[in-house]
C-alpha cells in the first residue's frame, strides 16, 4: 500500500477550499469585524444620554464604562449591555414582593 493511499484512508488529505469559499469566508470576516466596530461606535454614542435616558433603557453608566473596558478591541461590547441588562432585570424581578 502507497503512502498516499494510506492518507486518503486516514482523511488527513484535505482538499482545498475553492476561491469561493475562500471569498465568502474572507467577506464573513470582515462582516464580523465591521459589526463589531459599528456596535463599539454605537455603546460610545450612548455615553451622550443623559443617566434619566439610560435608567429608561435599563442601563447605567456604570454598565457602559464596564461593557468598554472589559471588552477587548474586537470584541463586541454591546453583547456585555446585553447581559447586563439580564441580570439587572433578573434582580429586579426577585426583590419585587407579592
Amino acid at each position: 500500500m502507497r503512502t498516499t493511499e494510506r492518507t486518503m484512508d486516514l482523511g488527513l488529505a484535505k482538499p482545498t477550499s475553492s476561491l469561493i469559499g475562500r471569498l465568502t469566508l474572507a467577506f464573513a470576516k470582515v462582516a464580523s469585524v465591521w459589526r463589531v466596530l459599528r456596535n463599539r461606535r454605537e455603546v460610545n454614542g450612548l455615553n451622550e444620554l443623559t443617566d434619566s435616558q439610560l435608567k429608561d433603557i435599563g442601563l447605567t453608566r456604570h454598565d457602559l464604562e464596564s461593557a468598554l473596558t472589559t471588552s477587548t478591541f474586537f470584541e463586541d461590547p454591546s453583547a456585555h449591555l446585553t447581559n447586563s441588562r439580564r441580570r439587572s432585570r433578573l434582580s429586579s424581578f426577585g426583590s419585587m414582593r407579592y
